[in-house]
């Protein structure tokens, strides 16, 4: 359901942030990645319980990957 999705959680953003830096498109990303076009628009709307691996794959794009962070209270 649409209002459990966050377009402004970190992995969204930064997705979105750096596709836009490199001047990109989604489609484009998707085809650089060969990661699909559904994929990468919803997981820079914040889609929530998107497969961990696929999301690596796209990070791994920008140099970067998941990693178990301490929660800042």
């Amino acid at each position: 359901q649409m209002d459990s999705w966050n377009r402004h959680n970190p992995i969204a953003t930064f997705v979105r942030n750096r596709r836009k830096l490199l001047k990109l498109s989604q489609a484009e990303l998707s085809d650089y990645t060969g990661l699909g076009l559904r994929f990468i628009r919803d997981l820079e709307q914040g889609k929530p319980n998107l497969m961990t691996h696929k999301v690596n794959e796209l990070l791994m794009f920008f140099g970067h990957e998941l990693v178990p962070m301490d929660i800042k209270r």
